[in-house]
């Protein structure tokens, strides 16, 4: 058989990762619902033109289609479908279609694979997986949601803290802001000028402004303002102050940026009281996709920024919209895959073990497995995960199954003598040697092993 070659982009966890995986989906799954978020789940499929409709991003849709297509046999003929590259779009087009079964405004998180077909690097894969909050009002949504959704984003990584995540720090600018000074200074193409300012981190800022200069008609004068308020970054309200000292100087205050200015002083204010340190105001952060409208939020791993934002969103107007009503919305969305494939390959987290198993039932002999059976059925019924040695080999084998797996215990069922009274059973922590007699009926592991933990990789 020829070796099969893996594919790139496409992430599959050993055991041991993918326990590391499910402990931060539910951590993150818990805070989400400790603040009133209600799951929901999308189709993996949407019409390919309402994946096009907003954004730069054609190239990275992968369309999907029958090998042998029929199109007279294909529901609906001319609609092309492809996978979806993020879950705003979908949960849009979700609220749209349930809006009169939903109560506003709807808060939901939602955990699922999306795809994108970039080139795979450190931490970027074509599947993986994504965890979304938003909230969506009908009609009008108030600018408070805007606070508040990053710093419940910042205290679900907060939580991760204890198993070994790195300090996370938010960076946030707001669209209102940046578009209000691009005109300010006289550049009408505001959307390209943050697709290219959304660059700046990967290729510099003096390709950055060949790049305005060339792509959108600024003059080096103009090229220049706006890197200088990419500049500017700050923990409290004093940058407010030093964008309108920009902005100033170079003629370019706006009642747009005057807007904007204020809803980012309410946030980095917020912020600085509920989550000190964490939320930085970065006039930097453009957010490439087209649909937000107001506050954009990316967030690093401090000592890891070379990753890349690990979690990312906006607020948003008009993405959900059936031309009579409007629901605006705003959202972030964490990459699951690559924040734990940076916790695996970092080595920064461990599992206890792959296995949920916390015991091993030997096996005497075959003739007696159904004696092993039933203890492991007793203590199943009391929630301890089990399984029952695969064959009736000696002992020492059976000890050595138990440890490949990382089980901390054996259970030995107790054996006939002479006399046909069956002895008492007998459990064995493998990692101390100790071992002592045990009933099934009442005999609990240590709480710590119950189940697999994931802890920091040098606890």
């Amino acid at each position: 058989m020829a070796r099969i070659a893996p594919l790139s982009g496409f992430p599959e966890w050993l055991p041991d990762g993918r326990v590391v995986e499910q402990h931060v989906l539910d951590t993150l799954r818990r805070t989400f619902e400790l603040h009133g978020f209600a799951g929901i789940e999308t189709r993996a499929v949407e019409p390919l033109e309402q994946l096009l409709r907003k954004g730069e991003t054609s190239k990275e849709v992968y369309v999907l289609r029958r090998l042998q297509a029929d199109p007279e046999a294909d529901e609906g003929g001319d609609k092309q479908l492809g996978l979806h590259f993020d879950l705003t779009v979908p949960f849009a087009r979700y609220v749209l279609e349930n809006a009169g079964k939903l109560a506003f405004p709807f808060k939901r998180y939602q955990v699922q694979k999306v795809w994108r077909g970039e080139r795979p690097q450190d931490g970027r894969f074509r599947e993986f997986v994504q965890a979304d909050i938003d909230v969506v009002g009908a009609g009008e949504l108030p600018y408070h949601f805007e606070v508040e959704l990053p710093l419940v984003m910042a205290e679900a990584l907060g939580a991760l803290r204890e198993i070994g995540l790195p300090p996370v720090r938010v960076l946030v600018n707001n669209r209102k802001v940046a578009e209000g000074f691009y005109r300010g200074v006289g550049l009408e193409d505001v959307e390209g000028v943050l697709r290219q300012v959304d660059k700046l981190d990967k290729i510099g800022p003096d390709a950055v402004a060949e790049l305005l200069r060339a792509e959108q008609g600024a003059t080096p004068e103009q090229a220049k303002a706006c890197l200088e308020l990419a500049a500017i970054a700050g923990e409290d309200v004093s940058v407010v102050d030093r964008v309108r000292e920009l902005a100033t100087a170079h003629g370019a205050v706006t009642e747009l940026l005057e807007t904007g200015l204020a809803e980012l002083r309410a946030l980095v204010a917020a912020a600085a009281e509920r989550a000190p340190g964490v939320v930085v105001a970065d006039l930097k952060i453009a957010r490439g996709l087209d649909y937000y409208t107001g506050s954009v939020y990316e967030t690093v791993l401090v000592g890891h920024e070379q990753l890349g934002s690990i979690c990312s969103g906006g607020r948003y107007d008009t993405l959900a919209s059936d031309g009579k009503n409007t629901y605006p919305g705003v959202g972030l969305s964490i990459g699951v895959s690559r924040v734990v494939s940076r916790l695996l390959s970092a080595e920064l987290v461990q599992a206890t073990r792959g296995v949920p198993s916390a015991v091993v039932v030997a096996v005497v002999d075959e003739e007696q497995r159904a004696a092993s059976d039933a203890v492991a059925a007793a203590l199943r019924g009391r929630g301890i995960p089990v399984e029952v040695a695969p064959s009736a080999a000696k002992f020492g084998k059976q000890i050595r199954y138990a440890d490949r797996r990382g089980i901390p215990f054996v259970w030995f069922p107790g054996t006939v003598g002479e006399d046909g009274v069956r002895g008492p059973d007998q459990v064995k922590d493998i990692r101390s040697g100790e071992q002592t007699p045990a009933d099934a009926a009442t005999w609990e592991p240590p709480a710590e092993d119950r189940w697999p933990r994931v802890v920091p990789a040098d606890a």
